[in-house]
């Protein structure tokens, strides 16, 4: 079966912004007739910014793992916990459950989302044709899942909140929570940055 045809091949061209389907008119200011985006064949230097967010997400989940994300004051006892310890506290206290879900949130994802990108990048670059669809599949799923990273933070600041009220606790939010919630952007915006249409530019050479 031969291959099907590609939006470029027909001519057709769509908007980042609104999804319209438009007409290629190969003009150099061709704007989308709905929103009036400028529209673009391709994302402008898709790689580089990916690559440059990507490494970005990277250098601060490094202090992010490292670095403490809460203080808790409980009783005059001060008890500073990262990532780790935090899910490790949790599983021992009788909550797995949370552990569990703290760490795929905190942990995998990220590691995930690194792993993911790296390899859709390289592939891009080298203009492979190995598993396109799959790799397509994977470039949603990251995308998808993405903001789900975002669950530690929100779990310290909510803690941050109703511990507050507590007269004899409370829970301060730590450097380490920080670099973890810009980790978390970085890799949002290098998700965003890459240009899924790359993955099926392995038959030709789009502008």
């Amino acid at each position: 079966m031969s291959a099907l045809p590609r939006a470029g091949e027909l001519g057709l061209i769509g908007c980042h912004v609104c999804g319209l389907v438009c007409r290629d008119t190969r003009t150099a200011d061709l704007a989308c007739p709905r929103c009036s985006a400028q529209l673009h064949r391709r994302k402008s230097a898709s790689i580089s910014r990916t690559w440059a967010l990507l490494i970005t997400a990277f250098i601060f989940y490094l202090p992010a793992n490292l670095l403490p994300i809460m203080r808790t004051v409980s009783l005059g006892d001060v008890d500073d916990n990262t990532i780790l310890s935090g899910v490790v506290e949790l599983w021992v206290n009788g909550s797995p459950d949370l552990a569990v879900i703290v760490f795929t949130a905190s942990i995998v994802v990220p590691m995930l989302k690194f792993l993911v990108l790296g390899m859709l990048l390289l592939s891009a670059q080298r203009r492979s044709g190995w598993a396109q669809r799959q790799r397509a599949l994977m470039y949603r799923l990251v995308e998808f899942i993405g903001y789900w990273s975002m669950l530690d933070v929100f779990v310290v600041a909510l803690l941050t909140a109703l511990v507050r009220f507590s007269v004899l606790s409370r829970v301060e939010p730590l450097p380490g929570v920080i670099y973890f919630g810009l980790t978390v952007v970085a890799t949002m915006l290098a998700s965003m940055s890459f240009d899924p249409r790359l993955i099926w530019d392995n038959r030709d050479n789009d502008d």
